[in-house]
C-alpha cells in the first residue's frame, strides 16, 4: 500500500502509472479534496488508515474502498449503518494498539477489548472484518518492531483458532518504510509505504 497522505493527486497518478493501485490516506477531509481529481483511476483502491471519528463514518464509506482503522464497536456500528444505506459491503481491519501508547488509537491486546468487536461482527451484515492492523512504537532499529509484529500475528492466530462468524483474519497490515522487511518476515500481508515511494514529507 502506498501511503499518499499530504501528497497531491499528481504524485498519486505517477505512482499509479508505475503500477501501484492500492493507496492509503489518513484523513477524510484531505482525501475528499483529492478524490474528484482521481475519479478516473477506476481500478485504484483507496483505504482509510488513519483514526476515523465516528461522526465522519458516512463520508468515509462514500469515499473509501476499505477502512483499515476500526477501533470501537461504536465506529463499526456506524460504518455498517452507512454501508447498508449506501448498499455497499465494506472491508475493514481492526486496529490494534500493540504498544499500548496513549497517543495512538486502536484497541489494546487485552481480550476484553478485542472480543466485543469479534462477537458483534455477525450483526454487521455490511461489514467484512478481514484482518488486523497496527502501528508499533517507533524505534530507530527496525528490529525493535519485531516483538510487536509477532504479537499481532499471535493475536491473529488466536482469533482464527477460536473462530467467529463473519470474521476473517487472513490480512495483517503492518510495517512501514523503515521496518517493512521485518514485518514481512513476521507475516505481514500488507506493508504501508509512504516515504520510500513518494519521498519525505514537508515539515510543518
Amino acid at each position: 500500500m502506498a501511503v499518499c497522505k499530504t501528497f497531491p493527486p499528481e504524485a498519486i497518478r505517477e505512482a499509479y502509472a508505475a503500477g501501484q493501485h492500492l493507496f492509503g490516506e489518513n484523513k477524510v477531509q484531505e482525501f475528499e479534496k483529492k478524490s474528484a481529481a482521481l475519479a478516473d483511476l477506476e481500478d485504484a483502491q483507496f483505504h482509510m488508515i488513519g483514526h476515523l471519528q465516528s461522526n465522519k463514518s458516512r463520508r468515509a464509506v462514500e469515499l473509501f474502498h476499505g477502512i483499515d482503522s476500526v477501533d470501537s464497536v461504536k465506529l463499526a456500528e456506524r460504518l455498517n449503518t452507512a454501508a447498508r444505506e449506501l448498499n455497499k459491503t465494506l472491508p475493514v481491519l481492526l486496529e490494534i494498539n500493540v504498544g499500548g501508547e496513549e497517543a495512538k488509537s486502536g484497541i489494546s491486546l487485552d481480550w476484553t477489548e478485542v472480543e466485543p468487536l469479534l462477537a458483534n461482527a455477525v450483526q454487521w451484515r455490511n461489514l467484512e472484518i478481514r484482518g488486523l492492523m497496527t502501528v508499533p512504537p517507533f524505534t530507530d532499529d527496525s528490529e525493535g518492531s519485531r516483538p510487536y509484529f509477532r504479537q499481532l500475528r499471535e493475536l491473529r492466530d488466536e482469533i482464527a483458532r477460536r473462530g467467529y462468524p463473519r470474521v476473517k483474519v487472513d490480512q495483517l497490515s503492518m510495517g512501514m518504510s523503515h521496518d517493512f522487511e521485518v514485518a514481512i518476515e513476521e507475516g505481514s500481508t500488507c506493508v504501508r509505504v509512504g516515504t520510500a515511494i513518494f519521498g519525505g514529507r514537508a515539515k510543518k
